[in-house]
């Protein structure tokens, strides 16, 4: 018996796991009813606890109990639990039941033991601290002028009662966030006009429920998860509509929404509410109707403070200042880049340490450690780009040297030969998809617009650290290399000239020349940019025998004097760019090059076409203006019938083209050339009038050559067409001319006396821009009897016409149609030696859009502005009173008229009159201008002071009211014989 005791227990110890286990295995079916009934119990429990809720929270002033708020956490999270295990249980392998038995029989305890923790005895709520002022932990206001004026606008925007809804958007690590903070804070602490401020915390992407969610926690609520959105919403806007005045603060927002979508009330007068969002996208803020506030970047000076200040640079070497100067320029201005690398170089003494700190941070695909989290805070806005074709673009903007300001023109010709930008049907839907591209990444706050003079001289800038961020994602695979603008001397070694790489940027450096024994082994490359290397001079035989890939070379702005024969051997390629090459004068046959797209030799030193270029039938783009091509063979064109571009004007005095074949380019959308005569003209005329399309822009001369101020870019040609030594008369040869001509000049042309004689101006419906020169025949603008309108024209310049006598035949105001040119906004005449009187004042008055008149080096002018015998017969019925006002004029330049004794001998009220020039006008000793009141505008009126204080005035306090504005000149008589008009 002593001995059957220990085996006894010994059996029972080695049988219950085995009885537990056959337990388990068999019990699986029986535990997970049991489970899913005390699921149901739980379920209901919570549903009960959050329908006693919202009554509860329905009354203002009252907030969720924490440890309620923690029970229904919990609820959410064990029925999550249950639904994964009931799905790993219907999936189980039969050898798992013991396991899942086990493991149901644990959750069952989990699930009752909740149930039993949720029964609530007092009340779920409790009463919310008034207001809801919790003051939120934040950091200091860096940047103290720029920061405190973007805080002040948008807290101006706060107490405005007519600016309801306002967005802050900047670029990420600008300090939104801290700003908003510091709001939210003062909002509490320093106004009583709003009892409750409410954040909430969005960061990236969020749906509908998940933003009802974010808004529920922040005042309290407690949203049922299986309830719709609709419903969840109207709890919500019930709940916000009890509260008083309220600002609702959306930190971090990503993607538009409506606000009624979510259940917030759209602020109004009526509940004095407002509603602010910060995002790193201005089309957020546009798209839900916020007054937009940019949170700007800090200036150099308060980047350099700051900088000192995180880094405790208050005593600072005189060996370490330049470089710690040097560190905090790559830090871009941005206060997180500057706050994150300052502080890791806190303590740093050893200059070695801050120049290794440097170099890393000027290495933009390795980096600095602190760095790479401000690149990983942008990197963010890149991945939320929804299109890889707006991310390509950013990698293009990144192929410039660092702070680069890149002309926006140039960029869409880049993303075009790149493909970046997708075939389309024209180059202008081309263009404007480019547009609409930059438009998408500027208002992403991921570049930068910088307007320049025009708007076709648009540019943009890629802030450096956003430059860095992309070579940083696009470096990491060994597909990009960018060494743009780093004063290199030669190309980079071959450790840097992988077979993976795809991308490489060489431009604005200073390489004189590549090693003849270099042939990189780049099997993938399809972008190689060499451009602005100005010391460049050759490229040897071997460098592209293997990068059969490449799609676009930029040899442009180098000094390059032949191409090498492999080039011929790049099948691929699409877009050629030698672009003021001049001293190029080789470049080998092009008939293998069949998928070349683009061929750019502006002002390349060539003297003769590449032979082949009538083989590349696939050509879009060719650009020959160069001075030196010695002439143009006749039927090349007639081989390149896909030309959308084509500029050749400017070519040479002989390069002319024939109208037949420029006609047969019927996909022609930008054309400028130079046509031999009329007669081909009006070839090219009738033929895109019978196809019913002309080209988008045209500069075209006609005739002989005559040197022009020539726009190289095709976008900035407008509807231009120049007329030199032609007979323009009637004839079989009558000029005919494009229904859309937007500027026509006429030079030194003869068979007209005036305007009225061109027939064709007629159908000219679009003209603007005028210009007659050295066309002796012309003696008059028009005529009395003509019946054609110049409504659209807004600049007519006279220049050079030795027989020119009056603007029209018959100078009174009957002599002209009511509107001839009502449109008329600029007016200059210039070195007409026979005109004696420029205007009548029906004539004037009928000019009344008439903005600048200019009148130079007139010998015979006496009178701007006189009445003749015809006009006071004709028109004694006009009131006098209107003649003498003339609200539209700004600008009035005379110049060089010895004979002038007068402007006109009423007084002229001008109140948009802004400048006076007068210089070599002895003769004249009044200006007929009312100083009761001064022209409103008057900024300026420039003159010397001899012929100032020669005039006479009629009131007596004239002079003193005009004196202000009297400027001492000395007459520039060349200022104005030069002068482009």
């Amino acid at each position: 018996m002593e001995v059957l005791g220990p085996i006894l227990e010994i059996v029972h110890i080695m049988l219950d796991p085995i009885a537990k286990y056959f337990k388990y295995h068999r019990g699986v079916k029986k535990y997970m009813m049991i489970l899913h009934k005390k699921l149901e119990e739980l379920k209901c429990r919570k549903d009960d606890i959050e329908s006693r809720l919202n009554i509860d929270l329905l009354q203002s002033g009252k907030t969720l109990k924490k440890e309620v708020q923690l029970w229904l956490d919990g609820a959410c999270k064990i029925i999550s639990q249950v639904d994964s295990l009931s799905k790993e249980v219907g999936d189980m392998k039969y050898l798992s039941r013991a396991h899942f038995g086990k493991k149901i029989t644990v959750m069952i305890k989990v699930v009752d033991e909740h149930h039993r923790k949720g029964d609530f005895v007092d009340r779920l709520v409790i009463d919310a601290p008034t207001g809801n002022k919790v003051t939120l932990p934040t950091t200091e206001l860096v940047g103290k002028s720029t920061a405190r004026r973007n805080m002040e606008q948008l807290w101006d925007c706060l107490m405005d009662d007519s600016c309801r809804k306002i967005g802050v958007y900047g670029m990420g690590g600008v300090g939104k966030t801290t700003m908003i903070k510091l709001i939210h804070n003062r909002l509490l602490e320093e106004t009583n006009k709003f009892d409750n401020v409410i954040w909430v915390s969005v960061s990236k992407f969020a749906s509908v429920t998940q933003l009802q969610d974010k808004l529920a926690r922040a005042i309290g609520v407690c949203m049922p998860e299986n309830e719709s959105e609709m419903v969840r919403a109207a709890k919500l806007f019930a709940m916000i509509r009890t509260m008083k005045s309220c600002v609702l603060i959306f930190d971090d927002v990503w993607e538009a929404f409506q606000l009624e979508d979510v259940g917030i009330p759209e602020p109004g007068a009526d509940n004095k509410s407002k509603f602010v969002l910060t995002t790193r996208l201005a089309d957020v803020c546009l798209r839900m109707g916020c007054k937009q506030i940019k949170a700007e970047l800090l200036s150099e000076e308060e980047a350099w403070n700051l900088f000192v200040e995180k880094a405790s640079l208050d005593v600072i070497s005189p060996h370490i200042k330049p470089i710690a100067k040097e560190v905090a320029k790559q830090c871009a201005c941005l206060p997180l880049a500057i706050v994150t690398i300052a502080r890791s170089l806190k303590g740093v003494t050893e200059s070695c340490e801050w120049r290794n700190a440097l170099e890393e941070l000027r290495d933009s695909t390795r980096g600095h450690h602190d760095m790479r989290r401000v690149l990983e805070q942008l990197k963010f806005s890149y991945n939320h780009l929804d299109d890889e074709k707006l991310r390509n673009c950013l990698l293009y903007c990144a192929l410039y040297p660092e702070d680069f300001s890149i002309r926006i023109k140039e960029l869409i010709e880049r993303l075009i030969a790149g493909g970046v930008i997708d075939r389309m049907c024209s180059r202008r839907a081309a263009f404007d998809k480019g547009h609409a591209m930059l438009n998408k990444l500027e208002k992403a706050c991921l570049l930068e617009c910088v307007m320049k003079k025009s708007e076709d001289d648009k540019q943009v800038k890629m802030h450096d650290l956003v430059r860095d961020m992309v070579i940083h994602v696009n470096g990491i695979s060994s597909r990009l290399m960018v060494k743009s603008g780093m004063h290199l001397r030669e190309i980079p070694d071959g450790n840097y000239w992988t077979e993976d790489l795809e991308m490489v940027s060489l431009m604005h450096n200073y390489i004189s020349g590549i090693p003849s024994d270099v042939s990189p082994m780049c099997t993938r490359i399809s972008t190689l940019l060499l451009a602005s290397n100005h010391c460049l001079t050759m490229i040897p035989d071997p460098f592209f025998m293997h990068m059969a890939t490449l799609e676009v070379l930029d040899l442009s702005d180098t000094s390059i004097e032949a191409l090498p024969n492999s080039i011929s051997k790049l099948g691929k390629l699409s877009a050629l760019l030698l672009r003021r090459c001049a001293k190029l004068r080789l470049i080998p046959s092009l008939d293998k090059l069949i998928l070349l797209r683009k061929l750019d030799l502006c002002h390349a030193g060539i003297k003769e076409i590449p032979q082949g270029l009538e083989m590349l039938f696939n050509l879009r783009y060719l650009n020959l203006h160069t001075p030196y091509l010695e002439f143009l063979p006749c039927g090349v064109l007639l081989k390149l019938l896909n030309l959308q571009v084509l500029i050749t004007f400017g070519a040479s005095k002989t390069s002319k083209v024939k109208g037949d074949e420029v006609a047969c380019l019927r996909k022609l959308e930008t054309f400028s050339g130079q046509f031999y005569n009329i007669h081909e003209f009006n070839i090219f005329v009738h033929s895109i009038s019978t196809r019913g399309r002309e080209p988008d822009m045209y500069f075209i001369q006609v005739g002989e050559y005559h040197t022009v101020t020539f726009e190289e870019e095709p976008e900035s040609f407008g509807k231009h067409v120049k007329l030199v030594k032609c007979f323009i008369g009637r004839g079989d040869d009558e000029l005919v001319l494009p229904n859309g001509i937007q500027s026509l000049d006429i030079h030194d042309c003869h068979g007209v006396a005036s305007l009225c004689d061109i027939s064709s101006l007629n159908n000219a419906t679009d003209l603007r821009s005028l210009e007659i020169s050295k066309c002796d025949d012309v003696k008059y603008a028009f005529r009395a009897s003509s019946s054609t309108c110049f409504r659209s024209l807004e600049s007519l310049r006279l220049i050079d016409l030795l027989n020119f006598v009056s603007l029209s035949y018959k100078a009174g105001a009957a002599a002209l149609p009511n509107d001839m040119f009502s449109n008329l906004k600029s007016f200059r005449i210039h070195r007409c030696p026979n005109i004696k009187r420029l205007f009548t004042p029906g004539l004037l008055l009928q000019l009344h859009s008439l903005s600048v008149i200019e009148v130079t080096f007139c010998p015979q002018m006496k009178d701007i502005i006189a009445e003749d015998s015809d006009e006071s017969i004709e028109n004694h019925s006009i009131d006098m009173k209107k003649t003498t006002n003339h609200p539209m004029l700004r600008h009035l330049v005379l110049c060089e008229l010895p004979k002038l004794k007068s402007i006109y001998t009423q007084t002229l009220h001008c109140d948009s009159l802004q400048v006076i020039e007068v210089f070599g006008c002895p003769r004249l000793n009044r200006i007929p201008f009312s100083p009761s009141p001064v022209p409103s505008n008057l900024d300026k009126i420039l003159a010397t002071k001899e012929w100032w204080e020669s005039l006479e005035w009629d009131q007596p306090n004239a002079k003193t009211a005009f004196q202000p504005y009297f400027k001492n000149c000395i007459p520039q008589k060349l200022k104005f014989k030069n002068r482009s008009i």
